[in-house]
Formats: C-alpha cells, sequence, structure tokens
C-alpha cells in the first residue's frame, strides 16, 4: 500500500493488514480504523496537533454524531478545552480532494450548532485555518495553528 506524501509531519504510525484491507490505529479512539485517504490525514493532522502543537489526546472526541437542521451527521474530528467547551472543529477530506466552497459549506454547517471558535479544513496537502467572530458574523483566516487553551 503507497500512502500519499502530506504537508504535515511524519510520525510512527501502526499500521496492519486483514482481508486485504489496511487499518490505521487511532490514538485517541484506541483502535485500527480502515485506512481510507482521509483516514490518514485525519491521523496525521491529530498526530501533527499533539506532537507539535501541545495538545492533549483526552480532549479529542472523531467522528462523533451531531444534529445539524435536523439530520445527522458526523464531524471528523473536535477539541474541546478543560473547561469542556468546543475550541477547533476540524473537517479532513483525502489528499486528491480539492478544498472548495462546499468544503466550508460543510463544516460550517457543522459549527451552527457546534459554535467552535477555531476551524480546521485539510486534505493533509493544503490547511486552512479561520477563526470565528460570532459577535460580528465574520471569519478570519490564520496563519498558524491556533494555541491550545485549556480554558
Amino acid at each position: 500500500m503507497e500512502l500519499a506524501s502530506l504537508n504535515l509531519p511524519e510520525y510512527d504510525y501502526k499500521i496492519h493488514k486483514k482481508d486485504d484491507k489496511y487499518f490505521i490505529y487511532d490514538v485517541i479512539r484506541k483502535d485500527y480504523f480502515v485506512l481510507t485517504p482521509e483516514e490518514w490525514v485525519r491521523q496525521n493532522l491529530i498526530h501533527f496537533l499533539i506532537n507539535h502543537h501541545g495538545y492533549s489526546r483526552n480532549y479529542f472526541r472523531v467522528e462523533k454524531q451531531i444534529l445539524v437542521n435536523n439530520r445527522q451527521k458526523r464531524f471528523d474530528a473536535l477539541v474541546y478545552n478543560k473547561s469542556g467547551n468546543p475550541f477547533l472543529l476540524i473537517e479532513c477530506k483525502a489528499p486528491e480532494v480539492k478544498i472548495s466552497q462546499a468544503t466550508f459549506a460543510q463544516i460550517a454547517g457543522y459549527n451552527m450548532t457546534l459554535k467552535v471558535p477555531f476551524l480546521i479544513v485539510t486534505n493533509g496537502l493544503q490547511h486552512f485555518i479561520c477563526k470565528i467572530d460570532f459577535e460580528n458574523d465574520s471569519y478570519e483566516y490564520l496563519q498558524e495553528i491556533p494555541t491550545f487553551e485549556l480554558d
């Protein structure tokens, strides 16, 4: 299996094969999951946030369902602060998927429910980081990943 090169630092990942399928270990969910291109991006980004930006794995939630406009949706990853408030919402796409306005509409829809101050949209090659200003109903793109805040 050939893994796509990403615009993220490499980490010591664990992959195993079973019945012609590959699985990658997720340190958040503490189990192996089917290694899709999107999962490859998600795992690399999670490790980047933990190993290079000091995010605590204890505050991540991965692939959880939420209700958006009375429809069940599933976000890729969400980081909470120590107070239990959503801090950073993550939307991952496969490396071959171009980040588009539809991608931002998807994460914005999730954020109408979650009210998260920071968003990351990535395909592993391009990363877009946004800070949401709820008071002024606006957002700004950031050059850096926000510092993990416990409060």
